[in-house]
């Protein structure tokens, strides 16, 4: 049976999302974190689930983790925590309709 790599490890005892970044040497502006701090680490969560870590170094399994959370903390630079819907709650939630389109049919004189 192959090992969980260390740094594997080491996430799953950090107990925020700043160990996270501080662990894997990431730099992130705080304001974004505090407001999505849940869906980074989920998207994290997400590209994590899809990797096969045993058969990688330890080096090369902390750039991978590196990478995924590079990448989810983008996601959330460029979009925001409801366009992404990672949770049930944003899933489930309706987007607001458009405003009502004025067609003018004609024109008085």
């Amino acid at each position: 049976m192959a090992s969980v790599p260390s740094i594997i490890e080491q996430l799953q005892k950090s107990s925020s999302a700043e160990d996270f970044f501080s662990l894997l040497k990431v730099d992130y502006d705080p304001k974004v974190v505090n407001v999505a701090r849940l869906h980074i680490l989920r998207r994290m969560g997400e590209y994590l689930f899809k990797e096969d870590f045993s058969t990688f170094t330890e080096d090369e399994a902390t750039l991978r983790c590196k990478t995924f959370l590079e990448q989810a903390y983008t996601d959330f630079i460029k979009s925001s925590p409801i366009d992404e819907r990672l949770f049930k709650v944003h899933k489930d939630a309706v987007k607001p309709a458009a405003g009502p389109t004025l067609v003018q049919l004609g024109v008085s004189k």
